[in-house]
């Protein structure tokens, strides 16, 4: 058979993967957008949190950043890291059920179906991410655009090791512990973080070890957009650590649980 005959026939196949994978990724949006509960968990509290603490002390500051911007990144931190998270919740339940058993005798490839658990968290972390924008916005939160963008960008860029922590959870622990697991751990990395004030002080040795968590520098990037600069060289060297320890995690308990099925 000519290549040009391979060619030809190999193209439905990669056209069919990729439809395959599209279809998995609406369905999954549509799943999530359709839980009502899961968006009034995941923005309900960091917006109603923003707006008593930021808008009570509207004249405050930490560290020099006003408080409607310093408690801003604090709550789109702890929103988005349970929103890109919380895809570790709904593998688990399809491990739970025999779906992703199921899902491996399709068309499906493997990359697309953690890619798809991946872009949903990030497009509902957008969410949460727009909504408090809205909020910041109407209580007069000052911020130049570049600013704005920066701070996007460095909180999008800081997500993927909690990302990476949700896949390897999901497929770690059963529905009945992966709840309190992820709340507990979101949790944590949120209040040592400084997500909800911060806890560190300006300096010593306590701060040092809080700068070594992805959470810190999720928070960190309100400051960033204040000062209109990226993170220095120690952030996103964090990030690169554990988004890569966590991603070999995720890849590793991937590994397992299909061996096991």
């Amino acid at each position: 058979m000519s290549p040009a005959a391979v060619g030809t026939l190999a193209l439905p196949r990669r056209k069919g993967v990729g439809l395959a994978a599209l279809g998995y990724l609406r369905y999954d949006l549509i799943k999530v957008f359709r839980n009502r509960r899961y968006f009034v968990f995941s923005l309900g509290f960091p917006l109603v949190l923003y707006v008593v603490v930021a808008g009570s002390n509207h004249h405050a500051s930490f560290f020099g950043v006003p408080i409607k911007v310093y408690y801003l990144t604090g709550m789109v931190s702890w929103g988005s890291m349970n929103a890109v998270t919380s895809g570790g919740g709904l593998i688990s339940l399809e491990r739970a059920v025999g779906w992703s058993r199921q899902l491996r005798i399709t068309p499906l490839p493997a990359w697309a179906y953690i890619a798809s658990k991946v872009v949903r968290g990030y497009v509902t972390a957008c969410v949460a991410i727009v909504v408090l924008y809205i909020a910041a916005l109407a209580m007069n939160a000052h911020l130049q655009l570049d600013g704005w963008l920066i701070m996007t960008g460095l909180v999008l860029v800081g997500l993927a090791p909690f990302a990476a922590l949700g896949i390897t959870l999901g497929h770690t622990l059963r529905p009945d512990s992966l709840g309190p697991a992820l709340g507990g751990i979101s949790a944590l990395f949120a209040l040592l973080g400084g997500a909800w004030g911060p806890i560190a002080g300006n300096s010593g040795t306590f701060l040092e070890v809080v700068k070594l968590l992805p959470s810190y520098w999720l928070v960190q990037a309100g400051a960033a957009g204040l000062t209109r600069s990226a993170w220095p060289l120690e952030g996103w060297l964090v990030v690169a650590v554990w988004t890569a320890v966590l991603g070999w995690a995720a890849a590793l308990a991937y590994r397992r649980d299909t061996a096991r099925a």
